[in-house]
C-alpha cells in the first residue's frame, strides 16, 4: 500500500499565476504546482539550503530535491519552448494568516460563506476589499453572522485569510485570475459576478438559488488593479484549477 503524500506547508501564495511569451502564439502550457513554486521561492529567491527549505515546508530533504528539480524542468520547458507557465494546484497546507479579531466558532456541519463587504453591499473588487461578512449556514438557513476586517491583507494573502477564517465559499463581484486560482488551491468555492445586498446574496446561496457568473473576472486590470489582484496576465483568461 503506497504511503500517503504529506501536504507541503506553503508560507506565501503566488501572486502572479500565469506567464506567457509575448512573441509566441501557442495554446500549449506547462503547469507548475504551488509547492513547486514554494521550493523555487525558498531556494532561489530567499537562498535557503535544502535542509532549511525542508524544515520550512515540513517535508523531507529528498522531497524538496524532487519537487525543486521538477519545478526547474518546467521553467526550462516554458522558456526554451515558448510555452505558457501556470501555477496552481498541488498537495499544500497553507500557512495560517493571522486574523486580528475573534472569529465566531464554526460548527462541524456548518458551511461558512464569506462575502466581500462594504456598507451592506457586495464590494466589487476582491483584491481591495477591507472587510468580509461571514455567514454560517446549517440546514439551508443562516444561523450566525459576523463582519471581520482584512487588516490590510493584500490580494496575495486574502485566500489564506479566508482559509484561516474556515471559509468554505466566497461571494464577490470582480476577481482576477490569480485570485481565482488561489481560492481553488485553498479549497474555497467561488461565486463571482454578484452585485447588490450581501445579506440577500448569502441567503440565496444558503437556499441554493444564487445567480452568479462562473466566468466572473476583474474588468479594471489596465487601471487601478494593474500588477495587483489580477495577477500577471489578462483577467479575461479564466483558468480555475483545483488541487
Amino acid at each position: 500500500m503506497p504511503r500517503p503524500t504529506r501536504c507541503r506547508r506553503i508560507e506565501r501564495l503566488p501572486v502572479y499565476r500565469s506567464f506567457s511569451p509575448d512573441d509566441a502564439e501557442t495554446a500549449e502550457s506547462v503547469r507548475m504546482t504551488v509547492d513547486e513554486f514554494e521550493a523555487l521561492r525558498l531556494l532561489d529567491d530567499e537562498g535557503l539550503t535544502q535542509e532549511a527549505c525542508a524544515e520550512r515546508m515540513n517535508i523531507a530533504r529528498t522531497t524538496v530535491t524532487a519537487i525543486y528539480e521538477s519545478a526547474r524542468r518546467k521553467v526550462a520547458d516554458a522558456l526554451v519552448h515558448g510555452k505558457r507557465l501556470l501555477i496552481t494546484g498541488g498537495c499544500c497546507a497553507f500557512e495560517p494568516v493571522e486574523i486580528k479579531q475573534a472569529v465566531m466558532e464554526k460548527g462541524n456541519t456548518t458551511m461558512r460563506i464569506a462575502v466581500t463587504y462594504e456598507n451592506g453591499e457586495i464590494f466589487q473588487h476582491f483584491g481591495h476589499t477591507e472587510q468580509f461578512k461571514l455567514y454560517d449556514v446549517a440546514d439551508g438557513k443562516i444561523t450566525s453572522e459576523q463582519v471581520i476586517d482584512t487588516n490590510g491583507s493584500g490580494h496575495g494573502a486574502l485566500a489564506g485569510f479566508l482559509q484561516a477564517a474556515q471559509v468554505d465559499a466566497l461571494i464577490c463581484g470582480g476577481i482576477g485570475m490569480g485570485a481565482q486560482m488561489a481560492l481553488a488551491d485553498a479549497g474555497i468555492r467561488l461565486y463571482g459576478g454578484v452585485q447588490g445586498s450581501a445579506d440577500e446574496a448569502a441567503k440565496a446561496l444558503a437556499e441554493g438559488r444564487l445567480d452568479y457568473d462562473p466566468d466572473a473576472r476583474c474588468d479594471h486590470h489596465d487601471h487601478e488593479h494593474h500588477g495587483g489582484d489580477c495577477g500577471h496576465g489578462s483577467c479575461a483568461d479564466h483558468h480555475c484549477h483545483g488541487n
